[in-house]
């Protein structure tokens, strides 16, 4: 019921909430959340340096405290909260928020582990240098001004900075139904690519990027990959990734990644706290311990790894899970005449330079109205002071005056002077009088005169006025400019695992009982043939190394099974160990069956070449002599549990496995010193599943022991080694070429000496060869030193046995004689092992069997 002489006016509140919302938005987009294209700030930004601009606070007076400066905001200009107003002064004087700081702060002003600030009573502060220049000519007209919140005071609507604050330090902000995020940028790249712009109106977007790079936040980092930048140039908008900057160094015994510097706006302590817990999840493995060692001198994040940690397999797991890795999502969201919009690189310049211009004119008008009246004054000091009688007459018409106003009249009527040249002669001090001070104004004119022609000057020609403009931005450039901090990997992109991790060559080996290992080749020392070899593994009871193979950690290895399925691993996956380390047992990184064992494997380069995978054929032989060729593009893509490689008769199992091209010659060695060596040809390719076709006939107590793919006749020959440490070298030509399926012929005299064959593979005098023994012993010789010889000889003896040792594996390696040499002569130590990191094609039997107990982290 309304009251007598009230009028209620029925409104749809859907109606009032949408044009109170829509009134509350636009606020919120034009007066508080997003930053003018002009000087960059947002209106408390603004404000704040208006305030300490009225204070006097600049950057060679003595610092004030915060709360004062705060104060004053909040009474003249902005009627919000306290917190709001110290909360943008402290960003605005911490180096690791803004790129170029415009505050000068003095006290706890936070830190980059999220600290918050000391309250503002404890706090002082003081302009910045920089911030001069964004205060600059503000006194001379030369930008709009507006009442402030309660009329009282007046506040300009911009400021008429030289500095391109919204390219420099960027900003954030969410408004309503849109939001801005812009990356800081170089200061001297941005003002030569401003300079560029003034030079030629209708530059490309690609040629002002020659000038201004990319971002460059105040933390430095790496920027990965240029795409997600190209795109924020052109378009405004654009997802660039951020990395941290790490090295790697030796702790004692253990490696450690080192961090010294961070992704922008990422919270250190944070960061760290969240890495410590996914160690814990395990979703980390590898870190042994993480420290914070920054201080005073800079930032230092410590990773210390574990022992068999691989430190770039570890780095990149840190770049996915934690925020050694983040990226920025550029959103180019500024007010350009009150009205949000997107804008690209060059669009922001324009705007930047057009507020130049603009400024230059209004302070070139400005200082143009100023030099006339003065030279107006001057004009009137000349008429009246100019000559003796002229000076003795107004001196007269002054003292026969009853009051200033009749003095005033007087001199303007005797000598036509204005209203404001009489003033001023009144208030000529008597000094002034004298006949030096009279040539000092005759002077202060023709200067007058002489500015007042260059500023017209400046005013009737654009290119003056843009000259002006480029030389006060150099000026700046060479006052405040400084080396980019962010670095740029133009290489990065998708993250791929290989590109943090050496293509380095290594020796993989695999124990009886399953345990395998990555150790660097250079823990393995040149010896003459007959040494007793050294120590190479230590190995569980009743254990022992069968299987060694070189490899480059960029490779894949397939690890083939009793029952013909197929795993899959790439070699940087495999654990790093020392050479006298036991390894880790296979069980732990693929998921063989409980019942099955690993019986072969292939070393391989890129899977994922599909000309590569297509060219190439595995070929595999079973203990009982039977073949199988497939392409090797039917095992490009196996899967986690295994996919099915051959299938394998009752009583047989699959023994070895070799990469082909399709022009080589295959042979195979059985342990009674038979082999057969027939054309590639001869086996027909089959599919993945497929038995095979019989490759060599043996006697009832024999068996296949190995093959070779032989493709340079010229240059290979045959090494066979038997389990007594007897080998020999044969001419490939000594074996006749027959038909698959043969018998063979004799490869290697077998008798109670030299015991059984073991081993057969394919060198040249470029290779070494590797050998360990069932006891752990390791010996590593150039086949260079071996004699081939004829093929029904019992051959030489390779290694010197004790008591009842026989040999486990033979492998052979790539060396680079030259490096070798070298780092022999300049280490000054015999038998140094150094071997370069070329492609080398070692495939080897005699595979291990799997053994899940006791699994070794």
């Amino acid at each position: 019921m309304n009251t007598e002489g009230e009028k209620l006016i029925p409104i749809n509140i859907v109606d009032e909430m949408k044009s109170s919302y829509i009134d509350y938005s636009m606020s919120v987009i034009v007066s508080r959340a997003l930053p003018d294209v002009r000087d960059g700030l947002k209106p408390v930004h603004r404000r704040v340096l208006y305030g300490m601009y009225g204070l006097g606070v600049f950057s060679n007076r003595k610092y004030l405290k915060s709360a004062r400066i705060v104060g004053d905001v909040l009474g003249k200009y902005h009627p919000h909260g306290d917190r709001s107003v110290y909360d943008a002064m402290v960003r605005m004087a911490q180096s690791w928020s803004l790129r170029y700081p415009q505050v000068d702060g003095q006290g706890n002003y936070g830190s980059m582990d999220g600290d918050p600030p000391a309250a503002m009573r404890y706090t002082e502060a003081r302009l910045k240098k920089i911030s001069d220049e964004i205060l600059s000519d503000l006194d001379k007209e030369t930008v709009d001004f507006q009442n402030n919140f309660d009329d009282s005071l007046q506040e300009p609507k911009v400021l008429p900075t030289r500095i391109p604050t919204l390219l420099v330090n960027g900003t954030s902000g969410i408004a309503v139904g849109m939001a801005t995020n812009m990356a800081p940028h170089n200061l001297t790249e941005a003002i030569n690519a401003i300079c560029a712009y003034i030079d030629n109106k209708e530059i490309t977007i690609d040629e002002l990027m020659q000038h201004i790079i990319a971002p460059d936040f105040p933390t430095g980092g790496i920027i990965y990959g240029y795409d997600g930048v190209r795109d924020a140039f052109h378009t405004g908008r654009g997802r660039i990734v951020l990395r941290a900057k790490v090295n790697f160094e030796q702790i004692g015994n253990r490696d450690a990644i080192i961090v010294t510097e961070v992704p922008y706006q990422v919270n250190k302590a944070e960061m760290i706290a969240r890495t410590a817990e996914l160690v814990k999840e395990d979703k980390i493995p590898g870190i042994y311990e993480i420290r914070d060692e920054s201080d005073r001198k800079g930032l230092r994040i410590v990773y210390e790894l574990k022992m068999d940690a691989i430190p770039n397999v570890v780095l990149n797991l840190l770049y996915k899970y934690t925020a050694l890795q983040t990226s920025f999502s550029v959103n180019n969201i500024a007010l350009v005449a009150g009205r949000p919009q997107q804008l690209n690189l060059k669009e922001i310049i324009h705007y930047f330079v057009e507020h130049r211009h603009e400024v230059i004119i209004r302070r070139t008008e400005y200082e143009l109205k100023k030099a006339k009246e003065r030279a107006h004054i001057l004009e009137g000091f000349m008429k009246v002071i100019g000559t003796q009688d002229a000076l003795d007459k107004a001196i007269s018409i002054i003292r026969h005056s009853a009051n200033p106003q009749e003095a005033k009249t007087g001199l303007m009527e005797e000598f036509e002077l204005s209203d404001i040249q009489a003033q001023a002669i009144l208030d000529l001090r008597l000094a002034r009088l004298t006949g030096m001070e009279l040539d000092k104004i005759r002077e202060e004119y023709e200067e007058i005169m002489s500015l007042i022609k260059r500023l017209e000057d400046i005013l009737a020609t654009p290119e003056l006025q843009y000259e002006i403009i480029k030389n006060e931005l150099v000026e700046v450039r060479d006052k405040y400019g400084d080396e980019r901090r962010t670095e740029i990997d133009y290489a990065g992109g998708e993250m791929n695992i290989e590109d943090f991790i050496p293509n380095e060559q290594v020796v993989l080996t695999i124990s009886h009982a399953g345990y395998i290992k990555r150790t660097p080749v250079n823990e393995y020392k040149v010896q003459s043939r007959g040494g007793v070899g050294n120590r190479g593994a230590t190995t569980r009871d009743a254990d022992f190394l069968e299987y060694i193979v070189a490899a480059t950690n960029h490779q894949y290895m397939l690890f083939f099974t009793e029952k013909g399925k197929c795993y899959w691993l790439r070699v940087f996956e495999i654990p790093e160990g020392s050479k006298t380390s036991k390894g880790r047992a296979i069980q732990n990184l693929i998921n063989i069956e409980p019942d099955d064992k690993i019986k072969a494997y292939l070393r391989t380069d890129d899977l994922k070449n599909a000309e590569y995978v297509e060219k190439m054929s595995v070929v595999m032989i079973t203990k009982n002599g039977t073949i199988k060729k497939t392409s090797l593009e039917a095992y490009s893509r196996p899967r986690v549990n295994g996919i099915n490689a051959i299938e394998i008769r009752e009583d047989d199992q699959l023994l070895g496995a070799r990469l082909t091209d399709g022009t080589s010659e295959i042979m195979i060695a059985t342990k009674n010193g038979k082999c057969i060596r027939f054309p590639e040809e001869k086996v027909r390719s089959v599919g993945r599943t497929s038995i095979g076709v019989k490759g060599i006939t043996m006697e009832d107590n024999d068996e296949v022991i190995g093959m070779i793919a032989v493709n340079d006749k010229e240059n290979e020959s045959v090494l066979v080694v038997s389990e007594k440490g007897y080998g020999k070298r044969t001419a490939v030509e000594d074996y006749r070429i027959t038909n698959r399926g043969g018998k063979g012929v004799i490869t290697l005299n077998i008798t109670d000496k030299t015991g059984q064959l073991i081993a057969i593979n394919n060198v040249t005098n470029e290779h070494d060869l590797m050998i360990i023994n069932k006891s752990g012993v390791a010996i590593r010789m150039s086949v260079e030193e071996m004699r081939v010889m004829g093929r029904n000889t019992q051959g030489v003896r390779l290694i010197n046995l004790k008591g009842n040792d026989e040999i486990a594996a033979i492998a052979k390696i790539e060396v680079d004689k030259s490096v070798e040499e070298d780092e022999e002569l300049e280490e000054g130590v015999e038998n140094t092992d150094i071997v370069n990191a070329s492609d080398s094609v070692i495939t080897e039997e005699n595979t291990p069997q799997s053994d899940a107990d006791n699994i070794e982290e």
